[in-house]
């Protein structure tokens, strides 16, 4: 049994992935061990399951704000969809944690079951957010386009597809983008003009 309390076991090691993971740095779900409910004391098995819940708790509730904020931002329809796109992508690491397969398949299905649901509470609530705007006096081809502009960038679009998960222990971990993909880089030379007489 020492080894899971010793330093480098798996709670110790899944423990500090989650506390610096909610923190948003930089930390690898690949490496983190399989987790076998019947290895841990009754006790340590919910405190870990209650370090993980708390864990995309955190990095829901951050990723909630910043959307929130960054729409109330927006001036027009184009960058309202550009954030709704960003913001799905941002949900992909959490989706990819609480399907991890280092989980037992029965806390996989509970953890993606309660993210999923939260995804849909808040596609929801900027709905309902256009309601109030409409009894608020808002000019209602705003708030239609608006709506508009949420059903065609709907948050819940993320879970038709199964979440993304870490290759197999011992394969090279998928390529990471080095663009952003909303950007255009121009060309290296100027195009020329031909001016005639």
């Amino acid at each position: 049994m020492s080894v899971y309390w010793g330093h480098g076991g798996a709670y110790e090691t899944w423990v500090e992935f989650l506390r610096r993971w909610s923190a948003e740095e930089a930390v690898d779900p690949f490496a983190l061990p399989a987790l076998v409910q019947e290895h841990f004391p009754g006790e340590t098995w919910e405190r870990l399951v209650l370090h993980l819940g708390q864990a995309l708790d955190t990095r829901l509730r951050a990723w909630a704000d910043r959307l929130v904020r960054a729409m109330e931002a927006t001036q027009d329809e184009f960058s309202a969809g550009r954030t709704l796109t960003q913001a799905r992508e941002g949900l992909r690491p959490v989706r990819a944690l609480a399907g991890h397969p280092g989980l037992p398949e029965s806390l996989r299905t509970r953890f993606t079951d309660l993210v999923d649901n939260q995804i849909r509470d808040l596609n929801d609530q900027l709905e309902h957010s256009l309601d109030r705007h409409a009894t608020g006096g808002s000019d209602p081809r705003w708030i239609e386009a608006r709506r508009r502009t949420l059903r065609d960038n709907a948050l819940t679009a993320l879970l038709t597809t199964p979440p993304s998960h870490p290759p197999i222990p011992g394969a090279p971990p998928p390529p990471t983008p080095t663009h952003d993909p909303w950007s255009m880089t121009p060309p290296t030379t100027p195009r020329r003009r031909v001016i005639t007489d």
